[in-house]
């Protein structure tokens, strides 16, 4: 006897199987790891092309926020993907608003079946396609307009995003249950939690970090990320100034519109020489860095959902992260915290890790087969999916 349960089954499957065209924008450039945004932008539209949907993601036209060598033309197509770039002013606070009012008009003529949008900023430019009657979905990759990177018009802008996303969005996607209770107890808006996703990696012994910057296994602490304030890298360096240890402290990331915060964070470090500042990092050398380090630290006052924090857990490393809910609620007890903001506490819990290998091995054996598991690409496409064809 078939029941409704079937039916509801059988249903989804079809609507499953349904193919869309689907545009996406928002994010600055893809290919191109300029930031999570772009991470996730790049896996959900391949993901999708894949499966035989007609996905066209609208990048920025420009360069590459670490600088013109890390551009990566591909030209119009890339991995199945449809590429159209819009014009941009490549200013402090006007790249993202001027991409997305010309994204959101190319969004709204086109043959689009949804609308994605991603992040706060951009949902501002919402109400052009949904004039047009386009079913639009936001995702929310944090609250951005906390972010001090950020001055007070920009973060007006970013907060008339976030009010937009609210009355118009057929549906928000929040990345952590934090933001989603933000949401209930701000807007009373009910959103969708389909936190991001994490590709097991191939893991790779150091080479390229060895000749660039005398790196071996096991040789440093890593912290991997924008160079902004809300990041936390202050505690880290003070903290880290204070170790008594022979191991370095890696920095890898470039700045985002805050270059006076990275030269002031290099000062606060030129006296310590253990203490390496990478800028940008891609590819091979990425791996190596994430494969190789004794310690991953993401000291964040401020997250969404921290893509750095699952691909070093992927790489089966030890962790240990600052107690905010958005790490927390991703390592579950598979990675260590120390409370926000507080210097002592977090250089007490490194310390102890320097000290006992032990507990950095139990950490790592288990960390990697966790976050694989549980934080699926190809369960966020579905669900995904699921949600721009519901009716």
């Amino acid at each position: 006897m078939r029941t409704e349960l079937d039916f509801v089954s059988r249903q989804n499957t079809t609507d499953i199987d349904r193919k869309l065209n689907i545009a996406m924008l928002g994010h600055k450039r893809i290919p191109s790891r300029e930031g999570g945004v772009e991470v996730v932008v790049e896996e959900l539209s391949v993901r999708m092309a894949g499966r035989g949907h007609k996905v066209t993601c609208i990048n920025r036209s420009g360069h590459h926020v670490a600088g013109e060598e890390y551009d990566a033309y591909v030209g119009n197509i890339y991995k199945g993907v449809r590429l159209k770039n819009v014009p941009t002013i490549n200013l402090k606070g006007f790249a993202a608003a001027t991409s997305s009012f010309f994204g959101a008009l190319i969004a709204a003529f086109g043959r689009y079946d949804v609308v994605h949008f991603h992040a706060e900023g951009p949902c501002a430019t919402m109400w052009i396609p949904k004039l047009m009657g386009k079913r639009c979905i936001a995702t929310i990759h944090g609250l951005d307009h906390k972010r001090q990177k950020w001055g007070y018009f920009a973060s007006r802008y970013i907060m008339k995003g976030e009010i937009r996303a609210v009355k118009m969005a057929d549906e928000i996607i929040v990345l952590s249950q934090s933001a989603q209770q933000y949401f209930k107890d701000t807007y009373g808006r009910d959103t969708v939690l389909i936190p991001n996703g994490v590709n097991r990696p191939e893991v790779h012994k150091p080479q390229l970090i060895s000749d660039k910057y005398g790196l071996g296994k096991d040789d440093y602490i890593l912290f991997l990320g924008r160079l902004v304030p809300e990041k936390g890298i202050e505690y880290l360096i003070k903290a880290f100034k204070d170790l008594n240890t022979n191991k370095k402290l890696v920095i890898a990331g470039g700045s985002s519109d805050s270059l006076e915060f990275e030269e002031n964070m290099k000062n606060l470090a030129a006296s310590d020489d253990r203490i390496i500042f990478t800028g940008f990092v891609q590819g091979r050398v990425l791996s190596e860095l994430l494969s190789n380090c004794y310690l991953y630290v993401l000291p964040s006052d401020l997250e969404g959902m921290p893509l750095t924090l699952l691909e070093a857990m992927s790489y089966g490393q030890c962790c240990l992260v600052s107690d905010i809910p958005e790490c927390a609620d991703v390592i579950g007890d598979k990675a260590l915290t120390f409370h926000k903001g507080d210097v002592q506490d977090l250089k007490s819990k490194m310390q102890n890790l320097l000290a006992n290998p032990a507990i950095v091995d139990k950490y790592r054996s288990a960390a990697s087969d966790y976050v694989c598991d549980k934080y699926n690409w190809d369960r966020v496409v579905d669900e995904t999916l699921r949600l721009y064809m519901k009716e």
